[in-house]
């Protein structure tokens, strides 16, 4: 008799605060305990969130697949092959919800290929918490990854993204590497219109955790210090 097949689940990971009960439902510790199996970005920060999640089983006797940037289509193949044994199969997002930004997108989408039932799981997002909290349009929004890092391309996309908010009525949304987040503020507060909103959503469920949105000219001369603070930054009306 053939085994019932097991199922991909998603979990998604905190991105600040340390309270797991404030960001995820005790319903993911339900399933996370019953995984022996996890696709993970990175080794260690996997295995941390696993005990701080108060993890039941060995974690050396935990088997871990690796998925980042360096990870080929070929590499994954065997990555589901403990679902056709019964057994479920965890994909955890370094931060976050998984695939969002992130590369379990690989995964999910061989798991579609295979009909293997998929079970996404509630958790934080910074990109959603951001968007909730700005005051822009949240039925009309693009999340648009990081910007170019030459100068001049990252001006012309930023201009673009200025034509959609006040054509289109398109919510901005983007990210940065931390440590380049004031330089970021500085460049749009400087190209866009001066009536044109940024919101700024930095430490997003930590006890710093700052949201802001004002007009481009306000933010020229009353630049917040967001160095290597996660942040979220958003363009809209």
């Amino acid at each position: 008799m053939f085994p019932m097949q097991g199922r991909l689940i998603l979990f998604p990971v905190h991105i600040g605060c340390d309270d797991l009960s404030h960001s995820l439902p005790s319903y993911n510790s339900e399933l996370l305990y019953g995984c022996h199996t996890f696709i993970v970005e990175e080794l260690r920060t996997a295995r941390r969130f696993l005990k701080h999640a108060g993890y039941p089983h060995s974690i050396d006797d935990t088997t871990f697949y690796l998925l980042n940037e360096h990870t080929s289509q070929k590499d994954i193949d065997t990555y589901l092959d403990a679902i056709s044994r019964g057994e479920d199969v965890g994909l955890l997002s370094e931060a976050g919800l998984p695939c969002v930004a992130d590369p379990g997108r690989l995964i999910t989408a061989m798991a579609q290929r295979k009909n293997i039932e998929i079970i996404p799981l509630v958790g934080p997002s910074s990109l959603m918490l951001a968007l909730m909290a700005s005051g822009f349009n949240g039925q009309n929004f693009a999340f648009n990854g990081y910007l170019p890092i030459d100068r001049h391309d990252r001006i012309v996309a930023i201009k673009n993204f200025e034509a959609k908010v006040h054509k289109e009525h398109q919510t901005q949304i983007f990210i940065e590497a931390p440590y380049r987040n004031n330089q970021m503020l500085a460049t749009l507060a400087e190209t866009l219109r001066p009536d044109t909103q940024i919101c700024v959503a930095a430490d997003l469920t930590l006890p710093t955790q700052y949201i802001v949105t004002k007009p481009a000219r306000h933010w020229r001369t009353n630049p917040p210090n967001i160095h290597k603070r996660n942040t979220v930054f958003l363009i809209g009306e």
